[in-house]
């Protein structure tokens, strides 16, 4: 397993400025304190700290997803959009500064990033 985590490089680092994720007109999560996370060719994710995500606006769904990089996925849903952010509450060590954060699938939010 450790030859296949180091051929699968994954990169956290703070962003710099604020970030804010959105649908429309509603802010669900504005933050100075994102983590952003690469992982290979897929897309930069953005990590919100739970405590910046409104997530009086988003429902817990009962979806569980594995991946052997991070952990368990838990999901949330947005209105009738189910797995629409996802968090990892117990994630592997490798990636321990992603625990206490959601991230929101790209082509479902505006990120707005002002540095």
């Amino acid at each position: 397993m450790a030859q296949l985590r180091d051929a699968h490089r994954i990169e956290i680092e703070p962003v710099a400025g604020r970030v804010r994720a959105q649908v429309g007109d509603e802010v669900l999560a504005d933050s100075t304190d994102v983590l952003v996370l690469r992982e290979g060719k897929l897309p930069e994710r953005y990590y919100f700290p739970l405590a910046d995500v409104r997530t009086e606006l988003l429902t817990p769904s009962d979806a569980h997803t594995h991946c052997p990089f991070k952990g368990e996925a838990s999901y949330y849903d947005y209105g009738d959009q189910s797995e629409f952010a996802w968090y990892y509450p117990e994630p592997i060590a490798d990636v321990e500064a992603i625990r206490g954060h959601v991230a929101f699938y790209n082509d479902r939010v505006a990120l707005v990033v002002d540095e």
